[in-house]
C-alpha cells in the first residue's frame, strides 16, 4: 500500500494556539481520509468531524462572523465594566483630567487606569481618588518612566590633526 504525499500550505501568521491545534486535527483527518477507504461509515464520521471542526473554527484564518461579534461583545462588555469601576473610584474632576490625558496620550491614560484599578482591587484605595491625588500619581509615573536622554558628541579627527 503506497500513500501519495499530500502537501498543504497554511498561512500561520494569525493562527492562535486553538486554531493551530484545529489545523493539525484537520491535517490528521485528511491524511487518514486519503488512506485506503476500508469503511464508508468511518469515512462519513471523519467527514462530519472535519466539517464540524471547520465550522466551529472558521475556514483558514477567517473567524466566523458569530465568533467575531462574540469577541466584539466581550471586549465591549469588558470596557464597560472597566469604565464603571473607574467611575466608582475616581471623582468627576479626576475622570475629566484622565479623559483629557487620553485624548493626547491614550497609552499613558490606559496605564494610569490600570494602576488605579489594580490598587483598588488590592484594597489600597479607600476613598474616591481626587484630581490632586491623580496629579501626584501622574507625577510619580512620569518620574519612573522619564526617558534619560544622554547626548554624546564624537568629533571627527582630521588626518592633519596631531594628537600629541
Amino acid at each position: 500500500m503506497t500513500m501519495q504525499p499530500i502537501t498543504f500550505s497554511f498561512k500561520t501568521t494569525n493562527i492562535r494556539l486553538g486554531q493551530s491545534i484545529m489545523c493539525l486535527e484537520i491535517l490528521d483527518l485528511l491524511r487518514k481520509g486519503t488512506s485506503k477507504k476500508a469503511d464508508p461509515e468511518l469515512e462519513a464520521i471523519r467527514q462530519r468531524r472535519m466539517q464540524e471542526l471547520m465550522g466551529r473554527h472558521g475556514t483558514g484564518n477567517q473567524p466566523n462572523p458569530e465568533q467575531q461579534s462574540a469577541q466584539e461583545d466581550a471586549k465591549r462588555e469588558a470596557e464597560e465594566r472597566r469604565q464603571m469601576m473607574l467611575s466608582q473610584i475616581l471623582s468627576a474632576e479626576a475622570r475629566e483630567r484622565l479623559a483629557r490625558i487620553a485624548l493626547v496620550k491614550p497609552e499613558k491614560a490606559k496605564g494610569v487606569e490600570d494602576v488605579i484599578l489594580r490598587a483598588a482591587q488590592m484594597g489600597q484605595i479607600a476613598e474616591k481618588v481626587t484630581e490632586e491625588r491623580l496629579i501626584t500619581l501622574l507625577e510619580q509615573i512620569n518620574s519612573q518612566t522619564a526617558k534619560q536622554t544622554k547626548v554624546t558628541i564624537q568629533r571627527r579627527r582630521s588626518v592633519l590633526e596631531d594628537d600629541d
